[in-house]
């Protein structure tokens, strides 16, 4: 999640990133059921059925190329909104189970954690902001060497 402006700065690192990993990266993207499941594992979720919630998340997908584009052709965004309990806060998360789209709101660390575990497709791979993003997720969660090898 990009946190911070952008700078050329930022974007030359980004790129160097990118030039060191893409190549050791193989496609490993977890669908939005596996985030679900994996969450599930480890926090407790509630279900929130809010139409709302959900209408924010159906939109995030629909109004970003990238998202958008992990759906099949007439394949529309099913999301599911939850609270989680994470570090004593109960949070907002939101996922779509098409596209993989996930939003957690107001926690960087678990949206580190879940970018770190749902690693990335063909096409990710190829996007040297996504590949940095992704790596320095694996680092934070200290699961570089694991994904890796």
């Amino acid at each position: 999640m990009q946190r911070e402006a952008v700078t050329s700065q930022k974007i030359e690192q980004w790129k160097l990133i990118y030039k060191e990993y893409k190549d050791k990266i193989k496609p490993n993207r977890k669908t939005g059921e596996e985030i679900i499941n994996y969450l599930k594992s480890k926090y407790e979720l509630n279900s929130l059925d809010d139409d709302h919630a959900k209408e924010i998340v159906y939109q995030n997908v629909m109004q970003n190329k990238v998202f958008k584009n992990k759906l099949s052709f007439g394949v529309k965004p099913e999301p599911v909104t939850f609270y989680c309990i994470h570090n004593g806060s109960n949070l907002f998360i939101g996922i779509d189970l098409s596209s993989g789209f996930y939003h957690i709101e107001d926690d960087e660390s678990l949206w580190d954690e879940i970018c770190a575990f749902q690693g990335l497709d063909e096409d990710d791979i190829k996007n040297y902001y996504l590949v940095a993003e992704y790596i320095s997720c694996l680092k934070k969660c200290g699961k570089l060497e694991a994904v890796l090898g």
